[in-house]
This record gives structure tokens, sequence and C-alpha cells, in this order.
């Protein structure tokens, strides 16, 4: 009669001899990549855009369930073209640079809705602060004479949520508690969806 330990070791050989699930490794183009945040401060529309960020994604477009994403974000690279406000920013009451130099997005779940659409889970996390949040995300193939798809999509977080905007700046009338943020990810190395 078979252990309960022999099972055990049955079951985890059968797994590691089974087929890995095949991904595609994908290498970010940062040049054709972009990554936009959109707030309103005192009803006026304002955007902004993030210079550096890195991003690690490895997928298999018919089987994205066993895929990943890790995405991390430089917020000393926030800018929205105005030299004192991009000061501001790094600041404690803002994105705290010196204290949290990098926002990172780790997914938990990726499913496939079809027409090249998925629905990416995971956890955002800024300024130390973590929160579940779901993103939409539409894989388009890459044009005739091209290697590079793009991964694209806008969501919207509470930037108090992330304590971005702290003490006086709290205050959601002054600066409206939804961001916007859209990306557009040039990818190379990713299958056609």
């Amino acid at each position: 009669m078979k252990t309960l330990w022999t099972l055990a070791i049955s079951a985890l050989a059968t797994l590691a001899c089974a087929p890995a699930v095949a991904q595609s490794e994908a290498t970010l183009v940062p040049a054709q990549s972009e990554l936009v945040f959109q707030f309103k401060q005192m009803g006026v529309p304002v955007e902004g855009r993030f210079r550096k960020f890195a991003a690690q994604i490895a997928i298999d477009p018919k089987k994205p369930e066993s895929g990943r994403v890790a995405f991390q974000v430089d917020t000393a690279s926030a800018t929205i073209g105005a030299a004192e406000v991009d000061l501001e920013m790094v600041k404690p009451v803002w994105f705290n640079v010196a204290k949290f130099p990098q926002a990172s997005f780790q997914s938990t779940a990726i499913r496939g809705l079809g027409a090249g659409r998925f629905d990416v889970a995971g956890k955002l996390t800024i300024k130390g602060q973590v929160r579940d949040i779901a993103v939409p995300v539409t894989l388009t193939a890459p044009p005739p004479g091209s290697a590079v798809s793009s991964a694209s999509g806008t969501f919207t977080l509470k930037r108090v949520d992330f304590l971005i905007g702290e003490k006086e700046w709290a205050d959601v009338s002054l600066v409206a508690n939804d961001v916007q943020v859209r990306f557009k990810l040039a990818l190379s190395g990713i299958p056609a969806p």
C-alpha cells in the first residue's frame, strides 16, 4: 500500500516531467512606449508622464493564465512639463522619491477576454501602499514588416489611497482623487494573439 508520502513524491515527479507552458519573454522598447497620467486640479485637466519605466512580461496569448507581468516606474521621472511642479512632485507630500524611488505592479492573474483583450489583476504599490487593481489590456499584433507588438490600456486609481498628495493636498476639491493612467507599451517577442 502506498503511503501518503509516496503519493506526494509521485505527484511532484509527474508535475516536474509535464511539458512547460510555452511563454514568450517580451522585451520592452522604451523609445516607442509611453506611460501617461491625467488628473484635474481645481477642475482643470492636467496631463503628465513618466519618462523611465521597465517591464518584465512573459505571456502566451493563447494561454494567458500562465503568464506574468511585473512593472516598475521610476517616480523621479514624473513630469508635467513645468519645472517648478516637477520639483514639487518628488517631495514627501507627493511621491516622496527619497524614500520610495519606485512604484510597481505585480500580476496575480491574467484572464483572456478574446480578440486580443486581457484582464490583468495584480498588486499596485506606490509610496508603500499596496492595492489590488485590475488593468484592462489590449494586445495588438505587429504591423507587417515589424516584430513589435503593442499592449495598451487605461485604468483609474484613487491618489489618496496611495498617499499621493498629503496634508493640505489630500483635499480632493483642490486636486481630484481620480487619476487616469494610460499606457502603450511597445513589446518585441510576443506572438500574435
